[in-house]
């Protein structure tokens, strides 16, 4: 199907039974400025289709550049503690029970009781590399475990709470760039060598392996929802920014959220669908433009008014590290 831009469709789904013969379902999607409005953190107008899709058993699985330890109690808000996880931009797979193999996955440890997979390298040898280039090149930038949990809190808007969650790092080092350009360039070819690769946000720059994007880990997910279901799924993919184009070349279908940002947002996807309306309810509209209308499994009513961005939007980093209000 080729791109779609500015269709009117409606948001608000109402019950449907599920066609077993049908094939199954999976959605990925970003989480701020994407399911999550980017101001007030609010999903009130993606609720509907959040409750529509776990009725038909359809995972939704957010990919974000959160923790983990953020996602614990965000993952509880949404409902959605039953479907896995992708955290720092696709360094950290979680994988609740239901998802894990027998003889391929360890007991899931803690609160959250999930597995963990690390598809590039840990955090600690990526801060020892960072250490090394920047000594070696003489570039200027700030680690985010160099800052105190108050400057985070200050370059975020987080609580203290928060802030320290933001901090605890598993496969991924957020830094702040302070240099040229040039020196980017040379600086990204130096990592490259260590087999580690950058992710750009708004605010910070996102330092992990090489293997480690939002659109290997979907790939990996997919691979795994195949070979527990036994049929792949057709996937739906949602974001806003830059470090969400990888995860949306790897799904079937693609939305790309009209965000608060000015940042090229150009995957490369022939069902690619642009949202009038910005955060949950540009969530809404992209998940009723693909499945909501032509499909008789989901039938929708009337579209609510599309909401829009205040001349005060915040950085997109896919705001990074914020949270959602419980």
């Amino acid at each position: 199907m080729p791109e779609s831009t500015h269709l009117s469709v409606p948001l608000s789904p109402s019950l449907s039974s599920v066609d077993p013969v049908l094939q199954p379902r999976l959605i990925v999607t970003d989480l701020d400025g994407s399911l999550l409005d980017h101001h007030s953190y609010d999903f009130s107008p993606a609720t509907p289709w959040l409750a529509q899709l776990k009725q038909m058993r359809v995972p939704v699985i957010p990919v974000t550049s959160k923790t983990r330890a953020e996602l614990l109690p965000l993952r509880e808000a949404l409902g959605l503690t039953g479907t896995p996880f992708i955290a720092e931009n696709g360094a950290v797979i979680g994988l609740p029970p239901g998802w894990c193999h027998a003889r391929l996955d360890r007991p899931g440890s803690g609160r959250d009781g999930v597995v963990i997979k690390y598809p590039g390298v840990d955090v600690g040898f990526i801060r020892a590399r960072l250490k090394v280039w920047r000594e070696r090149l003489n570039i200027r930038f700030t680690r985010m475990d160099e800052l105190s949990v108050g400057e985070v809190m200050e370059l975020t808007g987080l609580d203290e709470i928060r802030a320290q969650d933001a901090r605890q790092r598993e496969g991924s080092e957020p830094i702040i760039w302070q240099d040229s350009e040039v020196a980017l360039a040379t600086f990204r070819d130096s990592l490259e060598g260590d087999g580690l690769q950058l992710t750009q946000g708004g605010r910070f720059w996102h330092v992990m392996g090489r293997s480690a994007d939002k659109g290997s880990a979907v790939e990996w997910l997919v691979k795994r929802f195949t070979a527990l279901r036994g049929r792949p799924p057709l996937s739906l993919g949602l974001g806003d920014g830059p470090n969400d184009i990888t995860m949306l070349e790897a799904v079937d279908q693609a939305v790309v959220i009209r965000g608060c940002h000015d940042l090229v947002v150009e995957p490369r996807n022939a069902s690619l669908y642009r949202t009038d309306a910005t955060g949950p309810t540009g969530w809404a509209e992209g998940v009723a433009y693909w499945w909501g209308r032509a499909d008789r499994r989901l039938t929708t009513a009337e579209k609510s008014d599309a909401d829009s961005c205040g001349a005060d939007s915040c950085d997109a980093d896919n705001c990074d590290a914020r949270e959602v209000s419980a």
